[in-house]
Parts: C-alpha cells; sequence; structure tokens
C-alpha cells in the first residue's frame, strides 16, 4: 500500500485508549471525544459559565442558517446581562412576565434577538458587509450572516487559533459541549493513553513527548479557549450554550475534512461516512476480525464499529495486537494527508507512495482501522486519527501570538537621529526626483504606467535600484506630487501640489510622504511581477492597488511600538506574528525560504524596508516621530447606550479601524511634524568655494540658495555634503537665464564662506565675453555678428552643413534650421550663441517648469466594505430593532390573511380599526403599499385621523409619519401591546 506522505514523520500516541464517536453517537458526545464534561475542564473552565441542558430544537428552512448565543457570553453575569436585555424577543425566547427562565435559541435569527444593542454593534463592526444595505429586521441580518461569501470573508479574518477552534468543531458532531471542544484542541487529559507499549504509542497524541511541554500547551489552550471561542461567537460564526456549541452550516461545510478540500486538521472522513457504500456482508467480516460481535444490519454494524474506535481501553488492547509494520503505516497516515494509495500484489505503488508488501494494510483493512475510499486508496477513519493523537485535531496547537523578539538594542537617541537623517534624505531624493521631470517627463505607456527603460533611466539618475526607484516614484503619486499631463502625447510631470509642497517646512514635507504613504493602496513592490495574463507589472501602472496594504502597513509599525524604545525587531518574528493573527489560505513559507509568498508577508516585509527608506525607523527601531504618528488619539463617548464602545467577546480588545480617521489621522501628523523637525538639519545660507572649480555645500540650502546655485553648476555628488562643479556650459546656463558676470561676482561672494578662487572667476568672465556675440533670430532662422571673419568661421566648418546655412550680408548668416535648433547646434560647435526678439532684443531662456492640471491623490481601494463608525451603528441597530419588532409582534389573525401575506380588510373595516386604536392609543398592525409599489408592513400606533389620512408614530421608522388610507391593505390588533 502506498500511503499519502509516507516519508514524513508522524508521532503516534503509544498505546492510547481514545475514542471518537461518530454519527452513531450521542449528541452530547462529538466525534473522537470521550463524555469527560462531567468533571474536567467543562466544568472547571475558568470564566466560561455553565451551559442550559435543554434540548435545541432543529433549524427550520425558513429561517437563519443557524441560530447563536449572544456574542461573548463567558461568565453568568453576561449570560444574565443579555437575556434582560432581550426584551423583544419572540415569544417563547424569553418570558415576559419574569417567571421562568429564557429558553436556549432555536435559531440563530432567535440568539441575535437575545443579544443587547452592544453585542449587534460588535457584530456589525466585526463583520461590516452585513450592513450593505442595512437588514430590514434579525431575520434577514441571521440570514445574511450564513451566506457563503460573508462566511468566508469573516473565516478568513480570524486569527489562527480562532480558526483552530472552529476546525475542531467543524470535524466534532453537533451539538457539542465545551469540554469535548477543548479536549478535541488540548488532547486527552495528562496525555495518557494506556499503558504505553514499546510500539511506539504515545498518548499525548502531539510532536513532542515532554510531558511538561504537553502540561504547557494544554494550559494555554485552557487559558486562549474562552477568547477564541467568544470571538467566533461574537461574529455569528459560533452559536449555543456551552453544553450545546454549534458552528454555523456554512461554516461546517467549508472547514469539514473531505476528499475534495482537505482539512488544515489532516482529519479524513468518519465511519459512518467511510462505509456508506460498503456492503453489509463486508461489515460483518470488518466485526467478526475486530472481535466484535455481529449484527444483523449495517446501522447497528456502523455503531459497534464507532464505539470500538471511541472506546480508549478497547482500542488500545486492540492496537496491542498489530504488527509493528502496521503501525509504521498508521505513523504515516495520522496526521495526514489521510488518504494512501494501494499498492498491486507483486508490484509497488512507485515513489514514497506506496508499499510493495500489502500484508500490514490487509491487517488494518479487516479490522476497520483502514476503509476503502476507491478500489485503490484507502483512508484512516477520523475517530481512529483522533485516538493515534491522543484526542488531539491539531498537530501544534497555537493558542499563543508569537512573541515579537528584539533583534538588537540601540540607544533612542541615536535612533531618533538615524531616522531624521534618513527623513531628510528621502526628502531630497523626492525633490530630486520631481525636479528632473519638471521640463517633461517619461511618457505614459497605452496600457498605463511607466516603461522599463524609463524606470531605469530614474534609478540610474538617483543612484538606487530599480526596486527602490519605484518605490519613490509610487511615493510622490500616492502624495499627489506626481501624475499624467493628460495631453495628446501624455507624459509624467510634477503637479501644482508639488510647488505648495516645497513651501512647506521640512518636517511637514516630510509628514505629508509619511501619511500619504500609510494610507495608500498602491504596493510598488509588486513592480516587476507578472500580472495574471503574464504582463509585467509597470511602475504607476493601474495593476498595483491592494487593499490590505494600508492594513498590513499599520499592524507592521503598530508590533514595532511594542518593543521598547530603542528596540530593533527581529523581521521572521514580525512574519510570524501576522501569519498567526491572520493566516489567509495561502501556507506559511518554509523555513529557509528567501521570501515569504502570500500577499500579506510579502507586504509586510517590504514595510519594514519602506520604513527604513520614509525615517519612520532607524537601525530596525521605531523612532519616536513615528510613535507620535501610530499614537491613537482619545475618542470621546457617546451618548448612545450600549453601541458606543464595541466590546470583543472573551475580554479581548476591540478591532481598531486602520487607518483611523483624516482628522485624527492630521492632528497626529502634526504632533510628529513637532518631534521630528529640532532632528532635521537647518537648512544653510553659504558653501564653500574651492579652487578646482567646485563647490561643497556642507549640508542642506536655503532653496533659493539651492535653485541659483543649480542653474549656476551641475551636482557632481550627493551625500553628507553635496559637491556642485562649475564648467562653461553651467555659466552659460546662468547667462541665458538673465545674469550678468557681475552679477554671478556679487552672488558667488555673498554665499561663499571662503574667496572666491581666482580660476573661477576667469571662467565666468571668459564665458560672460563671448557669450552674446552671436546673435539667433527667426527668419525661420539667422546669425548675426559683428565680427565677420567669425562668421567666415562659422560657414567653413563642415559641422555647420546640416544648419543649411547661407550669408545674406557681410554681417547676417541666414539658416534653414529654427531657432532652436540653430543655437544647439552652435553651442554643440563650442560657441556661446544668444537669442534675440524680433526688436533685436536678447531673450532670456530659463528651464520651464512643466506641471499638470490640478491632480487629485489616487483613492485608496478598500479591502472590502470600510468599518462603520458608532453613529452608523447606532442608527442601523435602531433601524433593525425597529424593523425586527414589528416582523415579530404577536397579532390578531385579521380577515383574508394568509401566512406571510399583508393583512386583507375591507375599507370599512380598516378605518374602523385605526379609529379604535386612536381612542385607545393603542398599537396596530397594518399592511403599506407606497407610491413606488413596494409593498411592506408595520406596527404603528395611530395618534389621529382625519381627511383621508392616518398619523400614527411607527415603531418600525421610529417617528411620527403619515399613511394615506387608501394606501392601507388592511389592519390587525396585536395581541400583545410592543411598548
Amino acid at each position: 500500500m502506498g500511503t499519502g506522505e509516507l516519508d514524513r514523520e508522524a508521532h503516534v500516541p503509544a498505546g492510547t485508549s481514545a475514542g471518537t464517536s461518530s454519527a452513531g453517537t450521542s449528541a452530547g458526545t462529538p466525534a473522537g471525544q470521550p463524555a469527560r464534561e462531567t468533571g474536567g475542564a467543562a466544568a472547571g473552565a475558568p470564566g466560561r459559565p455553565h451551559g442550559g441542558t435543554e434540548a435545541h430544537a432543529p433549524e427550520h428552512a425558513h429561517t437563519a442558517t443557524d441560530p447563536q448565543t449572544p456574542a461573548g457570553t463567558h461568565t453568568p453575569a453576561d449570560t444574565r446581562r443579555h437575556t434582560q436585555d432581550a426584551t423583544d424577543a419572540s415569544p417563547g425566547t424569553a418570558d415576559r412576565t419574569g417567571g421562568r427562565t429564557a429558553a436556549p435559541p432555536r435559531t440563530l435569527a432567535e440568539a441575535l434577538r437575545g443579544r443587547g444593542d452592544r453585542g449587534l454593534a460588535a457584530l456589525l463592526r466585526a463583520r461590516p458587509d452585513l450592513l450593505n444595505p442595512v437588514p430590514n429586521d434579525l431575520t434577514q441580518l441571521a440570514t445574511r450572516a450564513g451566506t457563503r461569501a460573508s462566511v468566508v470573508r469573516a473565516l478568513e479574518r480570524l486569527d489562527r487559533f480562532a480558526q483552530q477552534t472552529a476546525q475542531a468543531l467543524a470535524v466534532a458532531a453537533e451539538p457539542t459541549s465545551y469540554g469535548t471542544l477543548l479536549a478535541l484542541l488540548s488532547g486527552y487529559d495528562g496525555g495518557d493513553g494506556h499503558d504505553g507499549d514499546s510500539k511506539g504509542r504515545e498518548g499525548g497524541g502531539g510532536p513532542t513527548a515532554n510531558p511538561a511541554v504537553e502540561s504547557a500547551v494544554e494550559s494555554a489552550v485552557e487559558a486562549a479557549l474562552p477568547r477564541a471561542l467568544g470571538l467566533l461567537r461574537e461574529q455569528a460564526l459560533v452559536w449555543g450554550d456551552d453544553d450545546r456549541l454549534r458552528l454555523v452550516r456554512t461554516a461546517r461545510e467549508l472547514l469539514a475534512p473531505s476528499p475534495q478540500h482537505p482539512s488544515p486538521t489532516g482529519l479524513g472522513p468518519t465511519v459512518a461516512e467511510a462505509t456508506s457504500g460498503m456492503s453489509p456482508g463486508r461489515l460483518q467480516e470488518i466485526l467478526a476480525a475486530a472481535g466484535l460481535p455481529t449484527t444483523h444490519d449495517p446501522v447497528s454494524a456502523v455503531e459497534s464499529l464507532t464505539a470500538l474506535f471511541t472506546d480508549r481501553e478497547r482500542m488500545a488492547a486492540l492496537l496491542d495486537t498489530a504488527p509493528a509494520e502496521a503501525l509504521a503505516v498508521l505513523d504515516r497516515l495520522v496526521w495526514g494527508p489521510p488518504y494512501g494509495t494501494v499498492a498491486p500484489p507483486g508490484g509497488s505503488a512507485g515513489g514514497s507512495s506506496g508499499v510493495a508488501d500489502p500484508t500490514p494494510v490487509q491487517w488494518l483493512r479487516d479490522r476497520g482501522l483502514l476503509l476503502p475510499s476507491s478500489p485503490r486508496t484507502v483512508v484512516l477513519p477520523r475517530e481512529v486519527a483522533l485516538h493515534l493523537r491522543g484526542g488531539r485535531v491539531h498537530r501544534e496547537p497555537e493558542p499563543v501570538a508569537p512573541e515579537i523578539r528584539a533583534a538588537a538594542e540601540h540607544r533612542p537617541q541615536i535612533v531618533d537621529s538615524t531616522a531624521a537623517g534618513q527623513a531628510h534624505t528621502a526628502l531630497a531624493t523626492v525633490e530630486e526626483l520631481l525636479k528632473g521631470w519638471q521640463t517633461g517627463g517619461p511618457a505614459v505607456l497605452r496600457a498605463g504606467g511607466l516603461s522599463v527603460r524609463d524606470l531605469r533611466r530614474t534609478a540610474a539618475a538617483l543612484d538606487v535600484s530599480e526596486q527602490i526607484a519605484a518605490f519613490w516614484l509610487e511615493l510622490a503619486y500616492a502624495a499627489g506630487l506626481l501624475a499624467s499631463d493628460g495631453e495628446a502625447d501624455e507624459r509624467f510631470a510634477p503637479t501644482p501640489a508639488y510647488d505648495e509642497w516645497l513651501d512647506l517646512p521640512a518636517a511637514s514635507r516630510w509628514t505629508v510622504l509619511t501619511t500619504a504613504w500609510l494610507t495608500a493602496t498602491r504596493t510598488p513592490g509588486l513592480v516587476g511581477d507578472q500580472d495574471a495574463k503574464g504582463r509585467t507589472v509597470a511602475a504607476l501602472g493601474p495593476d498595483l492597488d491592494r487593499g490590505a496594504a494600508p492594513e498590513v502597513r499599520h499592524r507592521v509599525l503598530a508590533l514595532l511600538a511594542e518593543l521598547p524604545r530603542g528596540a530593533a525587531a527581529d523581521p521572521v518574528s514580525v512574519l510570524a506574528r501576522l501569519r498567526w493573527e491572520r493566516p489567509g489560505r495561502t501556507p506559511a513559507s518554509a523555513p529557509g525560504t528567501p521570501e515569504p509568498t502570500d500577499l500579506r508577508s510579502r507586504i509586510a516585509t517590504w514595510t519594514l524596508t519602506e520604513a527604513e527608506l520614509l525615517g519612520l525607523t532607524g537601525r530596525g527601531a521605531l523612532s519616536s516621530a513615528a510613535r507620535t504618528l501610530l499614537s491613537d488619539p482619545a475618542v470621546p463617548e457617546t451618548a448612545i447606550p450600549e453601541t458606543a464602545v464595541p466590546e470583543r467577546a472573551g475580554g479581548g480588545p476591540a478591532p481598531q479601524p486602520v487607518p483611523s480617521g483624516q482628522a485624527g489621522l492630521a492632528a497626529r501628523a502634526a504632533l510628529a511634524a513637532g518631534v521630528i523637525a529640532p532632528l532635521l538639519p537647518e537648512p544653510l545660507d553659504h558653501v564653500l568655494l574651492q579652487a578646482d572649480l567646485t563647490a561643497v555645500a556642507p549640508g542642506p540650502l536655503e532653496r533659493p540658495l539651492a535653485e541659483a546655485l543649480g542653474v549656476l553648476a551641475d551636482v557632481e555628488s550627493k551625500g553628507g555634503a553635496t559637491v556642485y562643479r562649475f564648467t562653461p556650459a553651467s555659466v552659460r546656463r546662468a547667462l541665458d537665464g538673465g545674469q550678468a558676470a557681475a552679477d554671478l561676482h556679487a552672488f558667488l561672494a555673498k554665499h561663499s564662506r571662503t574667496p572666491v578662487p581666482q580660476p573661477l572667476s576667469y571662467l565666468i568672465d571668459d564665458v560672460a565675453r563671448k557669450h552674446g556675440h552671436l546673435r539667433v533670430g527667426a527668419a525661420s532662422a539667422y546669425v548675426r555678428c559683428d565680427d565677420d571673419a567669425l562668421l567666415d568661421e562659422i560657414l567653413a566648418d563642415r559641422r555647420s552643413q546640416g544648419l543649411g546655412m547661407r550669408r545674406l550680408a557681410p554681417s547676417v548668416v541666414a539658416a534653414q534650421a529654427d531657432p532652436a535648433t540653430l543655437l544647439e547646434g552652435l553651442r554643440a560647435m563650442g560657441y556661446a550663441p544668444a537669442a534675440e526678439s524680433a526688436e533685436g532684443d536678447v531673450l532670456i531662456t530659463r528651464a520651464d517648469s512643466r506641471r499638470t492640471p490640478h491632480r487629485t491623490p489616487p483613492v485608496p481601494v478598500a479591502d472590502g466594505p470600510p468599518v462603520p463608525d458608532d453613529t452608523l451603528l447606532a442608527a442601523a441597530v435602531k433601524a433593525i430593532r425597529a424593523g425586527d419588532q414589528a416582523a415579530t409582534a404577536v397579532r390578531k389573525p385579521a380577515a383574508h390573511t394568509g401566512a406571510g401575506e399583508l393583512p386583507r380588510t375591507s375599507t370599512a373595516e380598516t378605518l374602523a380599526t385605526v379609529q379604535a386604536a386612536a381612542l385607545t392609543g393603542s398599537a396596530i398592525w397594518i399592511g403599506y403599499v407606497n407610491a413606488a409599489g413596494t409593498a411592506s408592513q408595520r406596527v404603528i400606533a395611530p395618534v389621529r385621523v382625519e381627511g383621508g389620512f392616518v398619523t400614527a408614530y411607527d415603531h418600525t421608522a421610529d417617528e411620527v409619519r403619515t399613511y394615506p388610507l387608501h394606501r392601507i391593505t388592511g389592519a390587525a390588533e396585536l395581541a400583545d401591546d410592543p411598548a
């Protein structure tokens, strides 16, 4: 026989004697667990109430998918509070007279009616997709909470242990008890199977045989289970008292093991499921081989076999008689996958998935320890696997979040100084990038974005890698400083917001970049990857938005903030923590893998790098300015009872929206600017001129000085100090800008801390002497010069042939080229011509700063529905309560009214019922059709009836409204006043 993953070691409990149950077991004992809740963890688990013992009625097709108890009920006080809050529950859910104990809910809608406003608000906050649109009543809310898309979204946002808890409930019988659930997650008490023999049966069933470790795991599971179960209850994924827990049907279908969708638990089908198509004769043969008495029908045979596998002592005795080779086969299947391939007689199944000798497999098949799933495949029944595991569903339960470890410790002052230096570099890099594009950036690709060639040029200009260059481009784009101009020949260029950004103080410019990065959904790390169609993802392209990016960035920085000031986090521990908090569907990378494969882990890795580039971290530790930017401002409490402050079940903190409101973010950004401002270098008003025609700026320069020096000289190198070099071309550029030689001498003398070197003075004078000697105008183009010999020299030069020049007069030469081309051609030949106007005046030429039309920054792409605020939650809860009151109000039967239909009465009967209600002040039930033809049922308290209209207080809308009598289809009295 060949088994799945035969080459992987599996730790099989030695002589364990735990059992599992199947569909044939009692409702109180889920599959794979003995009844131990009478005196074990079920009775003594901290923070958990003792559940009721009343039986639950089956779910009905017309109600929600599953019922659920109030969110977060882990103490008797909480249970009583939720019961008292459920004043609007349907009859049978609670006794309005106060004489009886509330009956357990039978449907999810009934369970939601038992919640208070705070519980409903917590559900809607955790699952905001349920609010679009606002449900009419609690029955509709329950139905929507059980839909596949909503349940999948909720399961994907659970932490790892909450998911493991849901997976354990999915493999347990329904309903199950808290004690049985605890046993499924932690294993049997003490981890002792039977007496343990030499064949490797270890009762604990875990990956380690250390009793101290096993005990610590069990204690951690027992302590963490109330929180995980409370979270599942809060999100309407689990309902029921602690003695009868139920997982919603859709979640069970998604998480239960099946051949098409293997479970993360590695478990297979139950005995009842695996033997569903087996012949009665074969079942009797299995019973005889296992030493069980034969039965008269297949149902009792399956029950007998299941009882054997769930009896720890009898199962241990059976395994004691197993050959060593058979136990080795079980070892390979016990932790999954549970399916194996049977080798043909005398042959091999091939590779590591088969064995040539089928004798051990046959021994297991004869006794039902392996059951056939196809002619060549066998499966390990769930009850057998749970016994071999010591009752544990997961090989490694993870009840506690991984700790964030510190990789290094630094003085906080060093961290802040390093971060401030990097923040200054970030500002200079963005400014240099956009300054290079302000005369006209690269063209926009037809599909959008920047070409690979232009990205390489940008990276070379910034002296960084292409990935880092893509980050700076996307950062400028997210901040609204860069966009396409929208012209026919579309190109990238700075926006008008860039000029406003330049006028801000350095600290404020830094906060503009950091806040844009925190909230942006653009992910530059994806640049260079392949999309679904095999195309390369381009920088500034349309395929870089990922809705999870802001949340992951915020969470990574929040994890760094948990460490002491100056401590740099270990990136591996950060990724492990994120994987625990949101496991997702992609498996974690194997140890030694250079890069994670799932998107959230990749974004987290990029976040650590990008935060260092921006100056949010220094030497891997979070800076003081970043801590200020992340700190949440105080949120004032609202006057709305219960719904204002959401509370997560089990005592855990409520999830915070990421990012918070724009007003709060702007306030924190202003505080962060004040923190980092003293650490940024002050702009200087001087340079150091040197004799080798260079100028050294020992720090950042004041903006007017930097702009003027950028025209007069070229940047030669950057770093802690910037080196500028003066050349004839750079001096001519300054003269073309309207400066005279005397102006340049005065400028250098004013801003240099050293005397102006003589070579620099000679260079300026020489270039100025030649500048403007030749004049170029538009004829098409002409050259005018007082020196006839100079014109003769130009005409004789072969390099001027392409300009199409001919002499018109001794001092004038015409050209076929346009003035701009003629100017460039003469300058390439070594001359210093000047352009002149039609009046003969010298034209001053400056580099035009090209700007796009006004552009708004890109709007982040939301990762699902936005988290509702307290005002919206309070209004939604109020509307749902009112609608549910109208839908569940007990009313007297109206004439001509069928089940689920609007009341139908004659006009006279309707008028009489309404007038009587107005006189007595009672509420009535009406059917109403609005002007759009939409029919609805409402509970109203009529106040006045006149002129063909009814003025009444509408309990559904919670306001006074006026209804035309001719639109009321009928009216009926309520059996009980809803007030």
